[in-house]
C-alpha cells in the first residue's frame, strides 16, 4: 500500500547500504528517500556498480505481510519480468532490495483513462494471471476480511459509525454466490493501486525488457484473479465506461459478460479490507496519516457498491 504521507525518517548512510550490499564496499554510494510508503521507508541507492531501491519494514507491518512469502512472490514475478528484478532479501535486516526502474514514471489514476496506455496497463495484470507462479498462500477475499476484523477486535477499540459485522454479511453472501473454489485461484498481487505501475519512458526503454512493470507485492498470495480487477477499479475510480474497456482489453474478447458480472461482485471487498488495514493502523501506527478518512471512504465506497449490486444484478441482502 503506497500513499504519500509523513512517515518518519533515518538517515540511510553509504555505510548501511555496504552492510546490505558488501559487494558495494568501496563505491561512492548516492542514497536518496523515495516518496509513496505509509508503512515502509523506501530509498533509493546508486553507484557505479547498480541502481536499487531498498524497502525498510515499518512497524507491526508483521500483522499484515509475511515477508518470505513477499520475497518469493518477488522471485517469480522478476522471473517473469512482471515486476523489478530481486537484487537481494535481507529478512534479518528487515528489508527488501529490488532494482530501480531508472527513469520512470510512475503512474497516476488519470492515466487509467488513456485509450493509449490500456493495453500496456492490462497486459501485465493478465501476464501475472496466468503465469504459473505459485504461493503456499490462499487469499480468499471473504476469510481475509474476516481475519482482518479479528486483528482489530483483539486491538479493543470501537468506532461506531462503522457497521463492519453488518457489511460482514452482506460479504459473506456475495462470496457464497461468487462460489468460485480455491483449486482455481491463480497468483494475485492484491494491491493494484496506481503507485504500483511503473512505466518506463522512451530514453530509458533499451535498458529494460518490459515498458512497464508491476511493484509492491507485500499482499500477494492466490486468489480469484477478478479480485484483482475489481481492488484495480476500486483504487483508480475510473467511470464505468472506462471499467468496461479495462474489462474488454484484459479479456481479449473473451466471456466479457461473466469476467465483469465477477469483477463487479468483488468490488465490495477489497474497499473493506483497506477500511479494516486503514481502522488498525489509526490504532496501532505512529505514522503521520488520516487513517481515518482513508477508511471511511474505503467503507463508504464499499457499501455503494453493495447498492450497485443491488440494482444491477438483483443481489438480495
Amino acid at each position: 500500500m503506497n500513499k504519500d504521507s509523513n512517515l518518519p525518517k533515518f538517515n540511510l548512510t553509504d555505510k548501511d547500504v555496504v552492510s546490505f550490499i558488501p559487494e558495494w564496499a568501496g563505491q561512492t554510494i548516492e542514497v536518496s528517500i523515495l516518496k509513496g510508503g505509509i508503512t515502509n521507508l523506501i530509498y533509493r541507492a546508486k553507484c557505479a556498480k547498480g541502481d536499487v531501491a531498498i524497502r525498510i519494514y515499518g512497524d507491526n507491518t508483521e500483522m499484515f505481510i509475511d515477508r518470505d512469502r513477499e520475497a518469493s512472490a518477488l522471485k517469480q514475478m522478476s522471473d517473469a519480468k512482471i515486476t523489478a528484478n530481486l537484487i537481494k532479501y535481507a529478512p534479518k535486516k528487515k528489508a527488501t532490495i529490488v532494482e530501480y526502474i531508472t527513469g520512470a514514471y510512475t503512474l497516476k489514476n488519470e492515466d487509467f483513462l488513456k485509450d493509449e496506455l490500456r493495453e500496456l496497463i492490462v497486459k501485465p495484470i493478465r501476464e501475472i494471471h496466468t503465469s504459473g507462479a505459485t504461493l503456499d498462500y490462499i487469499f480468499n477475499p471473504y476469510e481475509q476480511c474476516i481475519k482482518m476484523y479479528h486483528i482489530l477486535n483483539d486491538l479493543n477499540v470501537a468506532f461506531p459509525k462503522f457497521d463492519i459485522p453488518g457489511t460482514l454479511k452482506y460479504l459473506k453472501i456475495l462470496i457464497e454466490k461468487i462460489n468460485i473454489p480455491e483449486s482455481k485461484y491463480v497468483i494475485t498481487h492484491n494491491d493494484l493501486l496506481a503507485d504500483n505501475f511503473i512505466l518506463v519512458t522512451d530514453e530509458y526503454k533499451h535498458k529494460f525488457e518490459k515498458p512497464i512493470y508491476i511493484i509492491d507485492w507485500e499482499y500477494a498470495g492466490m486468489g480469484p484473479k477478478y479480485y484483482d480487477i475489481a481492488d484495480l477499479f476500486q483504487e483508480v475510480l475510473v467511470p464505468r465506461e472506462v471499467e468496461l474497456k479495462i474489462t474488454e482489453h484484459y479479456c481479449e474478447g473473451k466471456n466479457f459478460n461473466e469476467t465483469l458480472y465477477y469483477i463487479d461482485m468483488f468490488k465490495p471487498f477489497p474497499d473493506i479490507y483497506w477500511t479494516l488495514w486503514s481502522l488498525i493502523q489509526k490504532t496501532v501506527s505512529k505514522i503521520d496519516f488520516d487513517f481515518y478518512e482513508y477508511g471511511r471512504v474505503k467503507y463508504e465506497n464499499a457499501r455503494n457498491n453493495i447498492k450497485f449490486l443491488e440494482s444491477e444484478y438483483g443481489i438480495k441482502f
